[in-house]
């Protein structure tokens, strides 16, 4: 089941990969780039949406960044962290402009974080869906996620709360050891071919 009441069509979809890899397009060849125009889209790619681009060649992680909570529109926040993917992604070197032919896309349109509940470290793998959901974990200033999309690396919970941990910049067993502030979160995904 999608977790939104206004699941995209695949016109929509279609709209937002194409304006991702137009962005990444100008982005990667250093060309001037506007934000797209709300009042050229219709609900719900003009109102306030989160979402996360991934970008891969070959099946390998090329970049990947996004947000949480939405603070603008959906198309805004696609076109937006699509360059970002591509441009500012620490991990790796910016895109170049000769594999642009090679970039897949997906997006993945996040749902609002709710707060998980939990009475003991122990607890916490059982209450996640693997699969399902994606999950933000918070301690001391430190923040990290995982979209759903990474339990398919990560298929038992707590190896991928352990990863989370390390990604948070956490030892890894620290979800064992204390009760971590967590959030869930779905995603409606989807991604060029």
């Amino acid at each position: 089941m999608i977790p939104f009441s206004d699941a995209l069509t695949d016109e929509q979809k279609k709209i937002l990969l194409t304006l991702a890899r137009q962005s990444i397009t100008l982005a990667v060849t250093d060309k001037p780039s506007l934000p797209p125009n709300n009042h050229d889209y219709e609900p719900p790619l003009n109102q306030p949406g989160a979402s996360f681009v991934t970008l891969t060649i070959h099946g390998n992680l090329r970049g990947c960044i996004g947000t949480l909570s939405p603070f603008q529109s959906l198309v805004e926040d696609v076109y937006e962290h699509a360059a970002a993917a591509a441009m500012n992604d620490h991990r790796f070197y910016p895109v170049s402009a000769s594999e642009l032919g090679n970039i897949r896309i997906e997006i993945s349109r996040l749902t609002l974080p709710r707060k998980l509940d939990y009475k003991a470290p122990g607890d916490l793998p059982g209450l996640l869906r693997p699969g399902k959901d994606g999950v933000i974990i918070r301690d001391e200033g430190l923040r990290a996620t995982f979209l759903p999309q990474v339990w398919e690396q990560l298929p038992a919970a707590p190896d991928f709360l352990t990863h989370l941990c390390q990604k948070m910049g956490a030892k890894g067993n620290l979800w064992r050891l204390k009760l971590l502030h967590v959030e869930i979160y779905e995603v409606e995904e989807f991604c060029d071919e």
